[in-house]
């Protein structure tokens, strides 16, 4: 009788546990193009119509699915939210065409551009209400994209972004990658990706703090203290210029602790805690 009943309420738990986390928007894939290549992504649309939009960014060699978890809680917020994988930007089950011989920062911002304007382009989309966020080279990509000042931007949040690559590029060492900085090989290995020459040519000359001072809505920054390959330095960097650009917005800047680069699941449940504590804030003003 007692096994009975612990069963009883053991299924009670699990069928009450499934309707509370019941997702209250809904997931399709779509397409948009590029330069005559097919980007390919997932839509998560709550319920409702003039919804803010959110797009998200994945970054160097992932897909869109490592960062499904912030759609999902953008839309859980009533955001009508976008991941996608960028053309040649995936080392593995990258769904979009390109080639990663041919992908740079400057083709990942088009990619961004161009999934912008589909996602702006819903009749049930608040095409003047959008948040851009990115994660690693991806938080780079969304940053220079915010700063150029081409879609009504109101909300940027970058998760270890990557603002080291130019420097990385003018030392010659990018991730696995090494080459001669003078000399840039039309072929660049770095680890299961091969790279173009123009992946370093794109932005070896860029210097990102002053790229990214043109934009001017709010900021949220989240870093790991303990990140190897992005080094934290890079992203307190980036809110100084942010504060620094302009006072009559947001800028918050947060440090997770023993957080490394590509947040563990227990950093990524603070991250997302932070991320829902910031975009709620700005939301109902």
């Amino acid at each position: 009788m007692r096994k009975e009943m612990a069963a009883g309420e053991f299924f009670k738990k699990r069928v009450l546990k499934a309707v509370f986390q019941k997702s209250s928007y809904q997931k399709s894939s779509f397409q948009c193009k590029r330069d005559g290549l097919t980007i390919r992504g997932t839509e998560y649309r709550p319920q409702g119509s003039h919804l803010p939009v959110a797009v998200v960014c994945h970054g160097f060699m992932a897909y869109q699915d490592t960062v499904k978890q912030y759609a999902a809680a953008l839309a859980d917020m009533g955001y009508l939210a976008y991941t996608f994988d960028f053309c040649g930007g995936s080392a593995i089950k990258g769904k979009s065409d390109g080639l990663t011989t041919e992908m740079s920062v400057l083709t990942e911002i088009k990619d961004l551009e161009s999934v912008l304007c589909y996602a702006a382009g819903r009749d049930y989309a608040d095409s003047e209400n959008i948040t851009v966020m990115g994660c690693s080279q991806g938080g780079f990509v969304s940053a220079l994209c915010a700063a150029k000042g081409n879609f009504p931007i109101k909300k940027l949040v970058l998760f270890y972004p990557a603002l080291c690559i130019p420097h990385d590029a003018r030392a010659g060492k990018m991730m696995w990658a090494k080459f001669d900085p003078r000399h840039i090989p039309e072929l660049i290995k770095c680890g299961p990706m091969k790279l173009g020459a123009c992946y370093v040519k794109d932005v070896i000359e860029m210097e990102p703090y002053k790229e990214i001072r043109g934009f001017s809505g709010d900021v949220l920054i989240v870093h790991g203290e303990k990140d190897r390959i992005v080094h934290p330095k890079y992203a307190k960097r980036a809110a100084r210029v942010y504060w620094k650009s302009s006072t009559d917005r947001v800028v918050r800047f947060e440090m997770i602790k023993n957080a490394g680069h590509g947040f563990s699941k227990r950093a990524d449940r603070k991250a997302v805690g932070i991320l829902r504590d910031f975009c709620n804030a700005q939301y109902h003003e």
